[in-house]
């Protein structure tokens, strides 16, 4: 396992790392401008299937953060490149928003309701009991069950709302058929990460707040793993694991060093 200072390439959650809802955390805009003035690799990594890459980045400059959309990989992403690899210019039916239906959409995938390869299950808003039912049907029928993450619940303004994990369980329940989830905790998430900024396993960091996902995915991937206590898990929860991150910081401020040192400074003229 790489020590912080043979760090060449960084992976990165999103929320609760870099943001706290709409909110930046302190010391995570000089970051990655550190990242990005150092010519630095770096991705900043979510489970989210919603959105785009470009809306993510977008989302991101609301909160004062600049992330190119290039910088930034989705489930949606990993799931579009784990197919593209598995059955090029394949078809699928696909339970979910812009973010999957894009990425899929380009990666030369055709979208249908007869007879698809695969069906792909991303998050939204309003899982449709049609929609449902048809995915039910064509995974009985033979199509391969595919879900872009795990998680089976979400928030919403009036608190938690099913997520697709959840409706992968009940598709799973109707059809005798598990899924299989791309997104964190899945290493492949990670490694499909790797491959896009063309990292090694043994000189990139990944920095995250969960120990469920982002720090036993980093571990399974090789990486350097730190997790931040601005995020869902905290000291306590660490104890119940039996695996344990690199690192463990308050923030992204405490990375810093590694980036600041190395920026020129108006003086250094």
């Amino acid at each position: 396992m790489a020590h912080r200072d043979n760090i060449e390439c960084w992976l990165t959650d999103m929320d609760g790392v870099l943001v706290h809802e709409n909110d930046a955390i302190p010391g995570a805009s000089e970051l990655l401008a550190g990242w990005e003035q150092n010519e630095i690799p770096y991705l900043v990594l979510t489970n989210n299937s919603i959105f785009t890459a470009r809306d993510l980045s977008a989302r991101l400059r609301a909160s004062g953060l600049i992330v190119p959309e290039e910088r930034i990989w989705t489930s949606a992403l990993a799931t579009a490149d784990f197919l593209a690899q598995q059955l090029p210019g394949g078809s699928a039916f696909v339970i979910g928003e812009a973010g999957i239906l894009t990425a899929l959409h380009e990666a030369g995938f055709i979208m249908t309701e007869t007879n698809p390869d695969f069906v792909v299950v991303g998050e939204t808003r309003n899982y449709s009991f049609e929609a449902i039912t048809k995915a039910i049907r064509l995974i009985i029928k033979g199509a391969r069950f595919i879900v872009t993450n795990p998680d089976a619940t979400g928030p919403s303004a009036d608190g938690v709302m099913p997520a697709t994990g959840a409706i992968a369980a009940l598709i799973t329940k109707a059809t005798g058929k598990e899924p299989y989830v791309v997104g964190k905790p899945n290493p492949m998430m990670f490694r499909s990460a790797l491959n896009k900024i063309g990292a090694h396993s043994k000189k990139t960091g990944m920095i995250g707040d969960r120990m469920d996902t982002d720090i036993i995915a980093g571990i399974e991937a090789g990486l350097h793993t730190v997790l931040v206590m601005t995020g869902i898990s905290d000291e306590a929860e660490v104890e119940k694991y039996p695996f344990r991150p690199d690192e463990i910081v308050d923030s992204v401020a405490d990375l810093l060093p590694t980036v600041t040192e190395s920026i020129p400074t108006l003086d250094e003229d």
